[in-house]
């Protein structure tokens, strides 16, 4: 079974609950870091999610796991926040934060810089648009990004 049909399966039983509860699925992972396997479960709700928002889906999704068992190789089962620091992935998430910090992350480096930060303005035609730090609105296409998250400044 591959890594992205098994996060689909859990998003497919773990929503019913996310929904239930009021939260937000953020993101589903399946995947491996040196020999061991990785489920993770990242969910948020406004205001900010609790280790006990967290235990609930956890104590849910692992017994519809051990239930249906679609994963046949050992994993670890975590679920968490998404972070301060969260990935923005979907058109809702670039959405729910237009006018924050980002930090944009390269593949190939663009000016000599694999790193651009500034202020989201949103998805246009494929690209990420941000206000950059210089003041000037910089578009890059989305397949040239590995990552876009919030920036975090103390």
């Amino acid at each position: 079974m591959a890594k992205e049909r098994i996060a689909d399966i859990v998003e497919k039983i773990v929503m019913p609950k996310i929904e239930e509860q009021k939260f937000e699925l953020v993101d589903v992972e399946f995947l491996k870091e040196g020999q061991d396997w990785y489920l993770r479960v990242y969910v948020d709700k406004e205001g900010g999610i609790t280790l006990d928002d967290c235990k609930i889906v956890s104590d849910f999704l692992s017994e519809k796991l051990d239930e249906l068992e679609p994963i046949q190789q050992q994993y670890y089962l975590e679920v968490s926040s998404p972070g301060l620091d969260r990935t923005l992935k979907t058109e809702r998430d670039f959405e729910k934060y237009r006018g924050r910090q980002i930090e944009i992350y390269l593949y190939k480096a663009i000016e000599g810089n694999k790193m651009l930060e500034g202020e989201l303005i949103g998805l246009k035609e494929g690209c990420v648009a941000i206000k950059s730090m210089k003041n000037e609105e910089v578009e890059i296409h989305r397949e040239q990004i590995s990552k876009v998250k919030l920036a975090v400044k103390f």
